[in-house]
C-alpha cells in the first residue's frame, strides 16, 4: 500500500511539473499575440508609454484604428488582402495537385533508382535554408523571366511559381508516406475495369488523399499567407503587387513607426488564418495521425 501511494504521488508530481512547464511554454508562445491584440485597442501614445498594460485600451480606439488602416491610401488593405488570397489559393491548388501526382509516381516506383533519386532531391531541398538561396533566386528568376517572356519578379505568376518550388518538398514528403499505405490492389482492380492511369489517379487515389491533402493545404496556407521574406524579395516594397505582410511596411517610416496602425494591420492579417485553423484543427490532427500510421 505504501509503495502504491508513493508511486501515485510521484505520478501526480510529474504531471504537475509537466503542466507548469506546458503553461509557461504556452504563455511564452502566446505573449506576442497578446501584445498585437492588446495594442490594437490603443493609440500611438498609449503604446509607447506602456505596451503591456491595459491602460488606454478601448473599443472606440480599435474602431478608429480599423478605419485608419482600411481607408489608408498607402496601405490599400483590400487590394493587398485580395492579392494574398489569390496567391495563396492558386499556390495551394497547384501544390496539392502536382504534389499528389509526384508523390503517387514516386511511391509506386520506389524500387526504381530514378524514383529514389528524385525523392532524395525533394528531401535534400528541405534541409537547405532559404537564406542561402534567396539572393541567387532573384537573379535566376530575373533571367528566367527574360527567357520565357513572363515577368517572374513583381508578379503573381512569379511568386506562385516560387511557392510551388519551396512548398513542394514537404508536400511530396508527406503525401508519399501516405500513398505507400494505400493498397496497390485498388489500382489493379481499376486497371482491370479499363480505367486509364490518369483515371485511376483522379477517381481512386485522389479521393483517398483528402484527409492528408487537407492537412498539407492548411499548413502550407498558413505559411504562404503569413510569409514576409519571400514576397518582400520578389515583389519589392515599392512594387504594385503586394501581399498583406509586405503592405504593412507602409506604416513603417525612416523616423516614425505608426505602432497603432502596424499592430492593427497585423491583427487583420492573422485573423483569417486563426479562423481557418480553429475551424479545421480536427482535420489537421486527423490527417497528421493517419499519415503517420499509414507511413
Amino acid at each position: 500500500m505504501g509503495e502504491g501511494r508513493q508511486v501515485g504521488k510521484g505520478t501526480r508530481v510529474r504531471a504537475f511539473i509537466c503542466t507548469v512547464i506546458g503553461v509557461i511554454i504556452a504563455l511564452y508562445v502566446l505573449f506576442p499575440f497578446y501584445l498585437v491584440v492588446l495594442n490594437a485597442f490603443k493609440n500611438q501614445a498609449s503604446i509607447v508609454a506602456d505596451p503591456i498594460s491595459f491602460v488606454g485600451a478601448s473599443f472606440s480606439q480599435l474602431k478608429t484604428n480599423l478605419s485608419a488602416v482600411v481607408n489608408n491610401q498607402n496601405f490599400s488593405f483590400w487590394y493587398a488582402f485580395g492579392t494574398s488570397a489569390v496567391i495563396t489559393v492558386i499556390s495551394l491548388v497547384l501544390l496539392a495537385l502536382l504534389g499528389a501526382m509526384a508523390a503517387w509516381v514516386i511511391s509506386r516506383n520506389n524500387k526504381k533508382k530514378w524514383a529514389s533519386a528524385i525523392y532524395m532531391v525533394f528531401i535534400a531541398s528541405m534541409i537547405i535554408p532559404f537564406q542561402v538561396v534567396m539572393l541567387p533566386l532573384i537573379s535566376t528568376f530575373r533571367d528566367v523571366g527574360k527567357f520565357v517572356g513572363i515577368s517572374m519578379l513583381q508578379s503573381v505568376p512569379g511568386i506562385v511559381f516560387a511557392y510551388c518550388g519551396f512548398g513542394g518538398a514537404m508536400t511530396v514528403f508527406i503525401l508519399t508516406g501516405f500513398i505507400k499505405g494505400i493498397p496497390y490492389d485498388l489500382e489493379e482492380a481499376a486497371a482491370i475495369d479499363g480505367c486509364s492511369p490518369e483515371g485511376t489517379f483522379f477517381k481512386v487515389i485522389l479521393p483517398l488523399l483528402t484527409p492528408v491533402i487537407t492537412t498539407v493545404t492548411i499548413l502550407n496556407g498558413m505559411w504562404i499567407w503569413n510569409d514576409y521574406l519571400l514576397p518582400s524579395l520578389m515583389l519589392g516594397q515599392n512594387g504594385k503587387v503586394k501581399t498583406l505582410p509586405v503592405a504593412v511596411q507602409a506604416f513603417v517610416g525612416s523616423y516614425v513607426k505608426q505602432w497603432d496602425l502596424i499592430l492593427t494591420a497585423a491583427l487583420l492579417a492573422i485573423l483569417p488564418m486563426i479562423i481557418v485553423f480553429l475551424v479545421a484543427q480536427k482535420q489537421i490532427m486527423s490527417g497528421m495521425i493517419e499519415g503517420a500510421v499509414k507511413g
